[in-house]
């Protein structure tokens, strides 16, 4: 399986960096992994509605260009679908068995993600209502897929 990450934002923290490298090399596994990050749109902090969507349309475009038209397209989205590990392990291996073996997640920016990136994913992925750094979302999804590879080929993990 070819899991693609495109996120908004560079990576700036050491522990997330360290963090990130580990399960990206227990991911090696598994998956051929390839991250892509895209540059963040400077942007102050009491943004009106329609700076808030050029903000997030900018970002979108960045975004869009990296798509490759042959993956199956897994935007994480506070107001996706919110399921379990074991759900999201055979989430991933429907997929597999559908000849879906190219997915490539996309993590937006801190304002979220455009209209017109919402509209190329196939599936709406929330792992909370809660809102988390987009960072440190990266390295919580790269979790999540290590998570699902395990489940799936029944493999110990800690609960």
């Amino acid at each position: 399986m070819n899991i693609t990450i495109i996120s908004v934002g560079k990576i700036k923290d050491k522990y997330l960096k360290l963090g990130l490298k580990e399960f990206e090399k227990r991911l090696s596994s598994y998956c051929k992994l390839k991250v892509i990050e895209v540059n963040d749109e400077r942007a102050p902090e009491n943004l009106s509605e329609t700076e808030i969507k050029i903000v997030k349309d900018k970002e979108g475009e960045r975004i869009l260009k990296k798509l490759n038209n042959t993956t199956y397209v897994i935007a994480l989205d506070i107001k996706g679908k919110n399921i379990s590990s074991e759900d999201f392990s055979k989430k991933l291996d429907e997929l597999a068995l559908r000849g879906s073996s190219n997915i490539t997640f996309i993590i937006g920016g801190s304002l979220g993600l455009s209209e017109k990136v919402l509209k190329k994913a196939k599936f709406k992925l929330s792992f909370s209502k809660m809102t988390f750094p987009h960072q440190l979302m990266r390295l919580i999804l790269l979790e999540q897929i290590y998570r699902a590879f395990r489940i799936s080929r029944g493999e110990p993990y800690h609960k």
